[in-house]
């Protein structure tokens, strides 16, 4: 679900686009990522990746999908951060 790497961190979620509301949350273990944008011209991955942002406070530009593209499952690469910023979003998706 979680893996630390050299300066950053890897998360692996599954995307709800076409939500009610934005949020964040763990179903049966899985980090799930609801968005309201539908899944089409990559709207809903530009939606996931500004509510990520926002949530734990990382640029955007510092957030990337790196396997999933087109996919519900994605993992999700949380780059060029310092060791603080990995334990809050470690922190954070454990807390959920």
């Amino acid at each position: 679900m979680i893996k630390e790497i050299n300066n950053g961190i890897l998360v692996n979620i599954k995307i709800v686009p076409n939500a009610s509301k934005n949020s964040i949350v763990i179903d049966n273990g899985i980090i799930k990522i609801r968005v309201t944008a539908q899944p089409i011209e990559n709207k809903a991955n530009k939606a996931l990746i500004e509510l990520l942002s926002k949530t734990v406070k990382v640029p955007k530009s510092n957030i990337e999908i790196v396997k999933g593209e087109t996919s519900k499952e994605k993992t999700i690469l949380f780059k060029n951060i310092d060791n603080l910023k990995i334990e809050q979003i470690n922190a954070y998706f454990k807390n959920l």
